[in-house]
């Protein structure tokens, strides 16, 4: 499945730069671990970490979602990581307790409060995937994605997002709302699944042509349903959306530096220094229609950049 080439140009002269892959896995693991964040968006829990069966998740991470994630790294072709992968993360959703516990130490008592086991993650790190691997995931109704990486010399890291599948399944909690452990004190919010059952057909229809738009901005396109908003990623979030049923709008957080755009009153909005649920700075709101089109280059900037 190798189909990615690089050149470098220089005087007039094109030059292909040969991509390389580690053969020592720990080597892979590393890099990955060191910079886990900037490159997936993913806070960096624990290496080898034991479990009480005698297994050992190679790493174990945090998402931008709150979401346990595991990183399993495939040292050799016939290596079968995804299986590997999916024993550990049934694993984890029995011990979620020892989860949370290593997120307390680690990052965190809010941290650890705030973990979202409605869509933990499986990532798999390989060289290369074969068909078997891509036709595989796509059965499973897990949160599973296949990375391939490359080298291109001492400087150049390429990640490719070969594969990735989410649960399609709505998370409804057995009251309908969950406490609000911030400074608000005894507020609730609402899960995504009793707003969903709240939405008029106009704003479910505004909401299916955005959904729409945004799986269409690419096959690396994955959408996930979380507990309080639906993030849409590629490799990391590009936009989370949420909803107002009562004033009928849909709220947008795109990873656009807000001190780029014209800021407009009732359509943008700076929200680097609030706290709201999902990702980004820029909140944009989907009022009628028509916002949709204005929205669509923030859209592909933030979409860029992930």
């Amino acid at each position: 499945m190798s189909d990615i080439k690089l050149f470098r140009i220089a005087s007039g002269a094109v030059t292909e730069l040969a991509g390389t892959t580690d053969t020592v896995e720990k080597s892979v693991q590393v890099l990955f671990e060191k910079n886990l964040e900037s490159l997936l968006g993913v806070r960096f829990l624990a290496t080898e970490y034991t479990t009480t069966h005698g297994g050992r998740i190679d790493t174990l991470g945090l998402d931008e979602n709150g979401c346990p994630v595991i990183l399993e790294y495939k040292r050799a072709s016939n290596e079968n990581v995804i299986n590997q992968g999916l024993f550990y993360l049934d694993w984890l959703m029995d011990h979620r307790k020892d989860f949370q516990w290593l997120v307390m130490e680690k990052l965190g008592k809010a941290a650890a409060d705030g973990v979202d086991w409605s869509a933990p993650r499986l990532i798999c790190i390989a060289g290369d995937f074969n068909r078997y691997d891509d036709h595989a995931v796509k059965q499973m109704q897990r949160n599973i994605e296949l990375i391939r990486y490359r080298r291109f010399g001492p400087e150049l890291l390429m990640l490719d997002l070969v594969a990735a599948t989410s649960t399609k399944g709505v998370f409804i909690d057995t009251k309908g709302s969950v406490p609000d452990g911030g400074a608000g004190g005894g507020n609730k919010y609402k899960t995504i699944g009793t707003v969903l059952q709240e939405l008029d057909p106009g704003l479910l229809d505004r909401f299916e042509a955005l959904r729409a738009y945004l799986m269409a901005l690419g096959d690396d396109v994955h959408e996930t349903t979380l507990r309080f908003y639906i993030a849409f990623k590629r490799i990391k979030n590009f936009a989370c959306v949420e909803f107002r049923p009562s004033t009928g709008k849909i709220l947008m957080f795109v990873k656009v530096d807000p001190s780029t755009v014209q800021l407009e009153p009732g359509f943008t909005r700076d929200v680097s220094n609030l706290g709201h649920f999902g990702t980004g700075d820029l909140e944009i709101t989907l009022s009628k229609a028509e916002d949709l089109e204005k929205a669509k280059p923030l859209i592909e900037l933030s979409y860029g950049a992930s």
